[in-house]
């Protein structure tokens, strides 16, 4: 899985790339217990490697010294720091907090969703974004909630924005797939969404394709024909899709990896996060929170089924 230490508290159901063990490093006797710690408290698996680097003086707790743990699944380093007691006792890890910052806006902040292609309110004070993957299955279970169900309620009064995050090590036609994307996506908005809409429906047409080569093509033909259906320029279309160039999907991953993406599907919701295939309930949730937030008005909810009567 994309290793991040907070995503060792929780489980989210979505699409993981797998990742190999990382080689053990010499340990002393504090560092023997550091590592134990974290390994117990934080469920370290064994192959992701725990380095414990050396004891220096605490700016801000004199008692304390402070030690860097670098968590590394030989993919991906995390670095999180505790505090340790002079006299090796007690270990303790404290976060600070900016109350003059907003965290979510912070966060959003640091999403580049300029000349990404919208669905819903062109400029929302109410933003969706999805890290998304084309072959996930787990992205197409959540796409299909999106739209329609949920862009019903909420697409007069959000705007959704959707970012490429493919696991390439376990989907391998999905970069393919998004690059094919954003070559509709810069010339049509509908061309775009139409596309990710057909192919998170029929994952199948693509995958079942006998060989990589094949499912490339198929990729590339149901790209044109949403292009013609677009009346797009066929031409510009067809050298986009020839070059594949991803240096634009590789941007958005690395942007994916700063902000602790690790799996997919991945929703910001006006700076909160989302792990995986969440139900309708939860996204209504989080979407009523981000209007009244926003002080816009929530959408009225039909009453859901009652439920059956028990024998």
């Amino acid at each position: 899985m994309r290793f991040a230490f907070a995503a060792l508290l929780a489980v989210s159901i979505g699409c993981r790339a797998q990742t190999t063990p990382a080689p053990d490093t010499p340990k002393n006797a504090l560092s023997e217990k550091i590592e134990q710690q974290v390994r117990f408290h934080y469920k370290v698996p064994p192959q992701v490697q725990v380095k414990v680097g050396a004891p220096s003086q605490s700016n801000d707790f004199p008692n304390y010294d402070s030690v860097v743990v670098t968590i590394d699944n030989g993919e991906k380093k995390q670095d999180v720091t505790f505090l340790v007691s002079k006299d090796r006792s007690q270990m303790m890890r404290l976060t600070k907090f900016d109350l003059t910052k907003d965290p979510y806006v912070e966060l959003m902040s640091k999403i580049d969703t300029k000349g990404r292609p919208t669905r819903g309110v062109k400029a929302s004070k109410v933003v969706v974004v999805n890290f998304d993957d084309f072959e996930c299955p787990f992205c197409a279970r959540l796409h299909q909630t999106l739209f329609p169900e949920i862009f019903k309620e909420y697409g007069d009064r959000v705007t959704f924005i959707y970012k490429d995050y493919p696991l390439a090590e376990i989907h391998p036609w999905a970069i393919h797939a998004a690059v094919d994307a954003n070559c509709l996506a810069a010339q049509d908005n509908d061309a775009y969404w139409d596309f990710a809409d057909y192919i998170h429906a029929n994952q199948h047409d693509v995958s079942d394709q006998k060989t990589p080569q094949l499912r490339f093509d198929e990729l590339d033909k149901l790209t044109l024909f949403e292009g013609q259906k677009h009346n797009v320029d066929i031409t510009k279309l067809q050298a986009c899709i020839k070059a594949q160039d991803d240096n634009a999907v590789k941007a958005s991953m690395k942007e994916g990896d700063a902000l602790g993406v690790e799996a997919t599907p991945t929703l910001f919701i006006n700076g909160e996060k989302i792990d995986g295939a969440v139900s309708v309930g939860e996204l209504r949730a989080a979407l009523d929170y981000a209007l009244k937030e926003a002080n816009l008005p929530v959408p009225a909810h039909a009453a859901s089924a009652a439920a059956p009567a028990s024998k």
